[in-house]
């Protein structure tokens, strides 16, 4: 079996990273950031059920193919309704 070369990406409070990393043909998208975690900022506490692949949400099982970029999305911290409201107040 050949290695796959694949990103895990993170943006938030705690800093920005992208880590490159090469994983066995049949892993997934949460094995890939399992791998990543040392490198990541420290403070990043992944949820399985916020990963995606170059923008498109998928589950923490997704196999993953060559050059895929698994990204870790944050919670939101204010609704987005909720948001629209305060910005058409001001």
């Amino acid at each position: 079996m050949a290695d796959l070369g694949v990103e895990v990406a993170y943006a938030g409070p705690e800093g920005q990273a992208v880590v490159r990393l090469a994983v066995p043909e049949g892993a997934t998208a949460w094995e890939a950031v399992t791998l990543a975690l040392p490198q990541l900022p420290p403070g990043v506490r992944p949820d399985q059920s916020r990963l995606g692949i170059f923008g498109k949400k998928v589950a923490s099982g997704h196999v993953l193919g060559q050059g895929d970029r698994v990204e870790i999305y944050r919670a939101l911290t204010l609704d987005p309704m909720e948001a629209r409201r305060r910005r058409a107040a001001r």
